[in-house]
């Protein structure tokens, strides 16, 4: 569901990862001894070096720049999708007044808050809104004559960097509750912090110290403790694994709610799994329709992940498509890891 805005901050952080390397490498070559190089290729890379700084002063810039832009990164993302969760809301409960309190309290503070905003002389930030835009989803709401709309903006006050309670409080203001547990639990959080940090530090603290660089590489003219090339990859591994970890939870949010009103349905569960081949035996519990490239849900504790169909069988025979009955045991090969005993869910609408 938020598929594409974790696509784009993969693509992001990859572009990140491969600047860090091509500048180390860079580096590399300027210290080796040219002499082992012709002529030629020699007065290349004079040319390219004449200009490069200081190894060390490079490595900060390095940092400074690796660090702001993850955290940009980082926090558009959440920002992202909690507006896409919101455009969502009213689809998922079509009476406002069903909505969590907390939603209809931050929302009515929020277009007030909107309201003088937008009517300062000095509104640049908002200027694309009205007032008449800003009022409309909050009275539809409440009256319920048309649908209402539930402004992004109206969620999306803060002043503080997005550490462990700002991120929390953000999230439960837009009705996404128990995230740092859910984040805390996440494989890719639990396994960087063991693989990465051998368990020596905790995501509180982690995300912590990731903010302390980026507000160093913001406010701070001298950085003397500069991060070398490993320490900035693996704040990039960071970065990824806690937007995965978030995509995950908000997906969770939504099969929740659709599970509540009769839009997704659970299938079945895996009760074996095959890493090598992204494959697992599938219990059917509800007689529902498989196909090829088709996409369902695979859901359990910290995990919620939409994966595709790459290949149904049954009986040994390779098929196609697949009406199953309860109590079938179907092979299905998927186009993302998974693990056993996960629940599938199939979107009815």
């Amino acid at each position: 569901m938020f598929h594409n805005l974790l696509m784009a901050v993969k693509a992001n952080i990859s572009t990140i990862r491969s600047i860090i390397k091509t500048n180390e490498k860079m580096r590399e070559i300027d210290f080796e001894d040219v002499s082992l190089y012709t002529e030629e290729t020699k007065t290349i890379l004079m040319n390219i070096f004449q200009d490069i700084p200081d190894k060390n002063n490079s490595r900060v810039y390095d940092q400074c720049a690796v660090v702001t832009r993850l955290y940009a990164i980082y926090e558009s993302f959440v920002e992202d999708l909690i507006q896409s969760w919101l455009i969502l809301l009213p689809d998922l409960y079509p009476n406002y007044l069903d909505l969590d309190n907390a939603i209809r309290k931050t929302h009515q503070s929020g277009v007030g808050r909107l309201l003088q905003e937008i009517l300062r002389e000095d509104n640049n930030r908002y200027k694309e809104l009205s007032a008449q835009k800003v009022i409309l989803g909050l009275l539809n709401g409440e009256t319920g004559e048309n649908k209402y709309e539930l402004l992004p903006e109206a969620f999306l006050f803060h002043e503080q960097n997005l550490r462990k309670n700002s991120l929390e409080k953000l999230l439960a203001n837009a009705g996404i509750f128990d995230s740092w547990s859910w984040v805390v639990n996440h494989r890719d959080i639990k396994n960087f912090l063991k693989e990465i940090r051998g368990n020596q530090t905790t995501l509180e603290k982690e995300l912590n110290i990731f903010i302390s660089y980026r507000n160093e590489a913001s406010h701070s003219t001298k950085i003397e403790d500069w991060l070398g090339f490993k320490p900035l990859l693996e704040l990039c591994d960071f970065v990824e694994s806690l937007c995965e970890a978030l995509t995950e939870l908000v997906n969770y949010q939504v099969i929740e709610r659709k599970k509540s009103i009769s839009q997704a349905q659970e299938i079945g569960k895996i009760t074996e799994w095959f890493k090598k081949p992204q494959a697992c035996v599938l219990t059917v519990i509800e007689e529902c329709s498989l196909s090829l490239e088709s996409s369902l849900f695979l859901v359990g504790d910290s995990y919620c992940q939409e994966a595709r169909i790459e290949s149904i069988k049954h009986n040994g025979e390779s098929i196609n498509e697949i009406e199953t009955t309860p109590g079938m045991e179907l092979g299905l090969k998927f186009d993302v890891d998974a693990r056993k005993e996960l629940k599938l869910y199939q979107l009815t609408t």
